[in-house]
């Protein structure tokens, strides 16, 4: 069983729909969580009606902002709606194979720090409300470490201060990940180019016991400037085969190169674990940056043939005509 999650920044962008696709396509997630879909109502009911999916829940959005849907499919899981907010989704999850119960919480958490003090409040209620294995999974919209952010102002200590005091307040443990260590990024040049892990998976020690294997994997960045977030509750080997890795050149020439080096190397780690993570890091950075090089190349390769063969037809007509 895996979920998804994703901040779209925009259910009606035309990309939406397809980009979605691809990725309930190429994960069969049990449970989407949409955030920033900045539609709700029957505008989003409309939307989430026309998806794979034939259960859904809906918060509301901000004015034109924010907004979370929480989707899946009845004949794997039973979801109930426990509560809900413009930041927050509760709800109780049985998965049906295994008759797992356990609670799930979606969050948007808002860009307003008074709104995001809301919520952090919230949580620490929930926590007070019940002793279920608990699951938050979203866009936090704020950091805990210095590691979480590459450029920018630095971090506010007062404002990691109540996050993680939430989280304590939770018995919440990060439930770390796997990929590019950022999931937001502002899409500057260098120089103004800001990057920061703000899609998150935190879990209580009940939740962590059921699911001993589960891993977060950033996957590639499309459409949003948010990655989605896979959520693997099992750690099931994947059967397709893998191409084998190809250090391309013209990536020593990107500026921003350097970075993924230096954030895919830690200096306590063995040189194996160190090259397998700068290896998957590059491999989705190098899609993000260059797209695929593979495709690229046969479509130019191909361009290239059909003008081999207008030149050779032009030059063989003009032969023909001075033979004449």
């Amino acid at each position: 069983m895996d979920i998804l999650f994703w901040n779209c920044r925009g259910a009606l962008n035309p990309r939406f729909h397809s980009v979605l696709a691809d990725l309930i396509n190429a994960h069969s997630p049990s449970i989407v969580i949409i955030t920033e879909t900045r539609i709700g109502g029957t505008r989003a009911k409309e939307i989430t009606d026309r998806l794979p999916f034939d259960r859904a829940i809906h918060s509301d959005t901000i004015g034109y902002s924010g907004g979370i849907w929480v989707l899946w499919n009845s004949d794997g899981v039973e979801v109930t709606l426990l509560a809900k907010t413009e930041q927050e989704i509760h709800v109780v999850v049985k998965v049906r194979s295994l008759n797992f119960t356990w609670l799930l919480s979606s969050i948007y958490a808002s860009p307003r720090l008074e709104e995001r003090k809301l919520l952090w409040n919230n949580l620490s209620a929930v926590a007070s409300l019940h002793q279920l294995p608990w699951l938050m999974l979203g866009d936090f919209n704020e950091l805990l470490s210095k590691h979480d952010k590459l450029g920018g102002n630095p971090l506010n200590p007062r404002r990691v201060q109540l996050f993680k005091e939430c989280l304590d307040s939770c018995s919440m443990v990060d439930l770390g990940f796997h990929g590019p260590n950022y999931t937001w990024v502002n899409k500057r040049d260098v120089g103004q180019f800001i990057q920061e892990r703000l899609n998150r998976g935190f879990a209580n020690p009940l939740w962590s016991d059921l699911y001993p294997e589960a891993t977060i994997h950033h996957l590639a960045r499309t459409h949003s400037d948010h990655c989605p977030v896979l959520l693997k509750l099992d750690n099931t080997p994947t059967s397709k085969l893998t191409r084998p890795f190809r250090f391309q050149p013209m990536w020593m020439s990107h500026p921003l190169f350097p970075n993924i080096v230096k954030d895919s190397w830690a200096d306590d780690l063995r040189l194996k674990p160190n090259v397998d993570k700068f290896t998957a890091d590059v491999k989705i950075w190098n899609k993000e940056v260059f797209g695929n090089l593979f495709h690229r190349k046969k479509r130019v390769e191909a361009r290239l043939r059909g003008v081999q063969a207008s030149l050779a037809t032009c030059l063989r007509d003009h032969l023909l005509v001075l033979d004449a």
